[in-house]
């Protein structure tokens, strides 16, 4: 498969890329081709639903389908109604539904070394470049000799950037983490290198939302990381809005960003990472069998709030980018925002 010019209304490098989107009370699966949608049943699949699709994708067949014709209205010879609709028109929400969701931490090689210099101890006075430098080396070493680092999430935390992103009111330290995420095609476990590419169904967005003063217990400080509070909250996993099929994407080399409020926070390309996707997917297989439809993370770039000693407020704006995968837009509100209208809530 080849790619095309980004389409100004998706944003998308691929003729055509996959969505859910609402329909009444239900949330349907379509196709997007052109600025325009439609949806998928089984039939088009060849498949009873995405992850038995994703299992097997058969892309050629939706080629086939995208290449039909993405005209709206009623067809003037035939009197038949198209299946395409604006894609302006409908409301996407998330464009998978994994079952497992393994994250990479701490794997943008500028990231780290940041984080390095942000953490130094009081008592290292040496100059910024030679710690930096030093960081570098360290970090050289374990891209060549040791191994990713992983948590888990909760499917429970996914959504689509059609709901707002509600900030839980027993912090105000919630933080942006934007994201390439790989969606697992063919089932596979203790997979090789060489194999994991023929593991990848597609791609698309995930802003990991941490709440940071979560991230370490004060009643349990040898534990470590607390990764399931601090990350797990209700919609803290912002993922869409396409699902792209692999044959349109190459993995190394993206451009990620993310604007708050119309401001850059994080600008880098994925050429940075310290432990590139066909390293992430073997060794996430090593010890658990890495499942279709399943979202493997690739980790985030540096400029996080932390850095920037901004978190998230009531009314933010985020828009997150990856080259060729489309944007994202999240809307932040307050967890039981106070009536401002004035009378009964």
């Amino acid at each position: 498969m080849t790619t095309t010019a980004p389409s100004p209304e998706t944003g998308l490098d691929a003729p055509f890329a996959l969505a859910r989107f609402r329909d009444g009370a239900a949330v349907r699966l379509g196709l997007v081709a052109g600025g325009r949608i439609r949806p998928l049943d089984g039939a088009d699949l060849g498949a009873p639903d995405l992850n038995a699709f994703l299992a097997d994708p058969d892309w050629d067949r939706l080629g086939r389908l995208a290449a039909t014709g993405t005209g709206t209205g009623a067809d003037a010879a035939t009197g038949t109604e198209s299946p395409w609709r604006p894609l302006s028109e409908v409301t996407l929400t998330a464009p998978v539904q994994p079952r497992q969701i393994v994250q990479a931490g701490a794997n943008y090689r500028t990231h780290v070394i940041d984080l390095v210099v942000a953490h130094r101890p009081v008592e290292d006075t040496r100059p910024e470049a030679e710690i930096r430098e030093d960081a570098g080396r360290m970090m050289d070493e374990r891209a060549a000799t040791g191994e990713p680092y992983f948590f888990i999430g909760l499917p429970g935390a996914i959504a689509g950037d059609d709901v707002p992103l509600v900030l839980p009111s027993y912090s105000e330290q919630h933080d942006w983490e934007l994201e390439l995420a790989v969606v697992i095609g063919k089932e596979g476990f203790r997979i090789t290198r060489d194999e994991a590419m023929d593991h990848v169904a597609g791609y698309t967005i995930c802003n990991d939302i941490t709440t940071r003063d979560r991230v370490f217990r004060a009643d349990s400080k040898g534990i470590g990381a607390d990764w399931y509070r601090s990350k797990n909250a209700p919609g803290f996993l912002p993922t869409g809005p396409f699902l792209v099929p692999a044959g349109f994407v190459e993995p190394h080399g993206l451009t990620i960003t993310l604007d708050l409020n119309g401001e850059r926070m994080q600008d880098a390309v994925t050429s940075d990472l310290l432990f590139d996707v066909p390293a992430l997917i073997s060794a996430a297989s090593l010890n658990m069998p890495l499942l279709p439809g399943d979202l493997l993370l690739t980790g985030s770039p540096a400029g996080n709030g932390a850095h920037w000693g901004r978190l998230l407020r009531d009314g933010d704006v985020m828009q997150g980018s990856v080259q060729g995968l489309g944007t994202q837009v999240v809307r932040c509100v307050a967890e039981n925002r106070p009536n401002t209208q004035g009378g009964d809530s």
